[in-house]
C-alpha cells in the first residue's frame, strides 16, 4: 500500500470495546476466540494493535507483498481507520465477514475478496476508501501527488491503464496542484467510466467536471496534435 509519509504515524488509541470479550453463543464464541488468537499472534502487545511490522509478517504468512492491492482490500473489509494498523474490533469484523478464523482460511479467502471488491456495486466504495485510508494525519483532507500516482496505479491501473498512465504523467508534469482532495479523486473515477479515451470526444468542460480534469484534457489534446 502507498505510504503517505516517511514519518511513522502514531498508533491509534485502542477503543474500549477492543478489550471487552465478546459473549455470543457457543459456536460464535469459539470462532471469535480463534480469530482473537490469530490477532494476538500478529499484534504488538504494547499497543494492543496489529502495527506495520505485524502487517508485514501477516503478508509474508499469506504469501503476498505488503504493497499488494489485496491487503488494501482486506483493510476495506475490516473498515480499518488508520493506515498500517488493525484494531481487534476491525480484525474481528473483517475475518468474521470472510469466515476466516485461521491463517489458512484467510489465505484462501483473498481471491474471493478480490472478486467481491471488483463488483461494480462495491468498487466505487473501495476506491473512495483507498483515498481515506491515506489520510494519516488528524484533519488531513488531501493526499500528495506522489502518493496519488502510486494509489491510482494500484487501484485503477488494471482497469483503466491508459487513463491512469496519462493522468499520472500529467500530475507529475503540472505544477498547479501539489495535493488532491476527495472530490478530485472521485472526479477522475467518473471520468474513467464516462469519457471516451483517448479521443475525449464526449468531454464537455461546461459540464460538472473539476478544473483539474479540464487541465488534464487540455494537456491531452495539446499532446495529441
Amino acid at each position: 500500500m502507498p505510504r503517505t509519509s516517511k514519518r511513522k504515524a502514531a498508533p491509534p488509541s485502542v477503543k474500549s470495546s477492543d478489550a471487552v470479550p465478546v459473549r455470543p453463543g457457543k459456536a460464535t464464541s469459539k470462532t471469535v476466540e480463534q480469530i482473537d488468537r490469530l490477532f494476538d499472534s500478529y499484534a504488538n502487545p504494547s499497543f494492543g494493535l496489529i502495527d506495520p511490522e505485524g502487517i508485514e509478517t501477516l503478508c509474508s504468512d499469506v504469501g503476498v507483498n505488503h504493497t499488494d492491492i489485496r491487503i488494501l482490500m482486506l483493510a476495506w473489509k475490516m473498515n480499518a481507520e488508520k493506515q498500517g494498523y488493525f484494531s481487534k474490533d476491525e480484525w474481528r469484523t473483517g475475518l468474521r465477514a470472510l469466515k476466516a478464523d485461521n491463517l489458512n482460511k484467510l489465505k484462501k479467502a483473498l481471491p474471493a475478496l478480490e472478486t467481491e471488491v471488483m463488483m461494480p456495486q462495491n468498487f466505487q466504495d473501495f476506491y473512495a476508501y483507498a483515498f481515506r485510508y491515506c489520510l494519516i494525519e488528524e484533519k488531513q483532507k488531501c493526499v500528495d501527488i506522489e502518493t496519488i500516482c502510486e494509489l491510482l496505479n494500484l487501484v485503477l491501473g488494471s482497469q483503466f491503464y491508459a487513463q491512469v498512465n496519462s493522468m499520472t504523467e500529467y500530475l507529475k508534469f503540472q505544477s498547479e496542484y501539489r495535493m488532491l482532495n476527495m472530490d478530485q479523486w472521485m472526479n477522475f473515477y467518473h471520468f474513467c467510466h464516462e469519457i471516451s479515451f483517448p479521443d475525449l470526444q464526449n468531454y464537455d468542460s461546461n459540464q460538472a467536471w473539476l478544473l483539474i480534469l479540464d487541465g488534464f484534457v487540455e494537456w491531452m489534446r495539446e499532446n495529441q496534435c
